[in-house]
């Protein structure tokens, strides 16, 4: 645990500290990626006035910029290939298999969470690495989708046609969204979200009553609004450089585009998957949040002797679902004035469905900016794992070799390169967010006089969630 400081002067010395503490403490250091255990040093007011600014200078540069000349890169588009759509069963099925083997390591192996390889795969590769790569580069969860072979099974075993059916209307999002809640809550608040016994009972149940809901509803139309997680990937695809289309006679073609292009034509979300997107940025921006020297002295425990995440669970199911409602109902506020200020009385709701895509590059950068440097390690654990599964798994011995280097998040040469990663990542998201949804206003109000002044709001909220992101990479935290 380090205090983040104002000023560059005397970071070498506290960088020293903190390579020292770590080296002592390396449990803590290498926790689940919710757990972060340490912080890094940052000069904060410069960033925050920095980041700050330059989310402010872009807004203001885009009220010059004509309607053309926003919208041409976002439709620019270059083909280079095509991948059969047939690929999506048999990669399913060994994604499905994977995940069987995984549960059976939870329930009979052992029970170190940094040893046994469904916590690491779980919480580092899937939550964190699939959903990065979704955000960069597009769609793959659509071919490695856990429940579409289980699915086909199901259905030719009870002679089930497969159609195209769809969620009844008045459902929308809030399936998924009630999933992401529960979701998040296990992650964040549970006592024990890494226990490998634990989470294998979660994964099954979680796994078999979306594979009942599919077969119900179907696997399309359950996947891309009732499922949470598929639900989530499926929009963070949105921002990635790879578009996917379907040509016909079983083939998807592929092109590149830029970042963020595939949002600004997206058809706007219901109220329920607005708030479902929300909830996906505030259960991050909490995580940062939950262990802060802020939060809790705001719920009345010391930091200094943190007593663990079992002694605050009701705070922090409180905290969790505050941070949502607070984010979603500033975000609807902004959203209705700037409606009011480019002079549209019409549906506010429909404004909000297409702004809210905009929150996709934001949503991203945090999750990469959070959990970065628990990724850089976990994810060597998760390979240290699956290089010898079983005898890891089962507590017999480490019979693999691969060698976990902590030392990645040591020395202020490293410290001051992965500070730059995450604090560039959080404004250049932000940047982003304000491109596309500038982009969107001009579809939604015709002129760039109209489309700014719609914006005023929304910029003054991306401003301060700039500066919020930059607070918590700098704050102290406990645990």
């Amino acid at each position: 645990m380090t205090v983040g400081r104002n000023s560059r002067g005397g970071s070498g010395r506290a960088v020293g500290v903190v390579s020292a503490a770590l080296g002592l403490f390396p449990a803590e250091a290498l926790a689940h990626a919710s757990d972060r255990g340490h912080i890094l040093l940052l000069p904060t007011g410069h960033y925050l006035a920095g980041g700050a600014a330059a989310v402010a200078l872009t807004f203001l540069v885009l009220a010059l910029v004509p309607q053309r000349a926003l919208e041409r890169p976002f439709a620019w588009r270059l083909p280079f290939g095509a991948v059969p759509e047939r690929l999506r069963l048999p990669l399913s099925a060994l994604s499905f298999t994977f995940l069987c083997s995984l549960v059976a390591a939870g329930f009979l192996g052992n029970g170190d969470p940094l040893t046994n390889p469904l916590p690491l795969m779980v919480w580092a590769v899937f939550w964190v690495g699939l959903t990065l790569a979704q955000g960069a580069l597009g769609d793959i969860w659509r071919f490695i989708d856990l429940w579409y072979a289980p699915w086909r099974a199901l259905c030719a075993l009870t002679g089930r046609r497969i159609g195209k059916e769809t969620l009844p209307g008045r459902l929308g999002y809030w399936p998924a969204l009630v999933q992401f809640f529960a979701f998040a809550w296990f992650e964040l608040v549970h006592p024990a979200p890494d226990d490998p016994e634990t989470l294998a009972r979660a994964v099954s149940v979680y796994f078999a009553a979306n594979l009942a809901a599919a077969f119900v509803f179907g696997h399309e139309a359950w996947s891309r609004q009732g499922e949470c997680l598929s639900a989530f990937l499926r929009m963070m695809a949105r921002l990635g450089i790879v578009e996917g289309r379907e040509q016909g006679e079983g083939r998807i073609g592929l092109s590149l585009c830029l970042p963020g292009a595939k949002l600004v034509n997206a058809a706007p979300l219901p109220v329920s998957g607005v708030l479902f997107l929300l909830l996906a940025l505030s259960s991050v921006s909490f995580d940062g949040l939950m262990r802060t020297f802020f939060w809790l002295g705001l719920i009345g425990v010391n930091p200094l002797e943190f007593p663990g995440r079992s002694a605050v669970v009701a705070s922090s199911t409180l905290g969790l679902a505050g941070a949502f409602v607070l984010l979603a109902a500033v975000f609807l506020a902004a959203v209705a004035l700037g409606e009011r200020l480019a002079g549209d009385r019409g549906d506010t709701g429909r404004a909000a469905g297409a702004l809210v895509w905009s929150i996709v590059p934001i949503a991203t950068a945090y999750h990469f900016a959070h959990y970065l440097p628990s990724l850089l390690v976990d994810a060597q654990y998760a390979l240290a794992a699956l290089t010898d599964p079983f005898r890891r798994a089962l507590g017999l011995g480490g019979g693999g070799h691969l060698d976990v280097h902590a030392g990645v998040l040591m020395g202020a040469e490293r410290v001051w390169l992965l500070w730059n990663l995450q604090a560039g990542a959080i404004v250049g998201g932000h940047l982003l967010a304000v491109l596309v949804a500038h982009a969107i206003a001009f579809r939604l109000h015709g002129t760039t006089t109209r489309a700014t002044r719609s914006q005023a709001p929304l910029a003054l909220l991306m401003i301060g969630y700039t500066v919020l992101g930059l607070w918590l990479l700098a704050a102290p935290t406990a645990g």
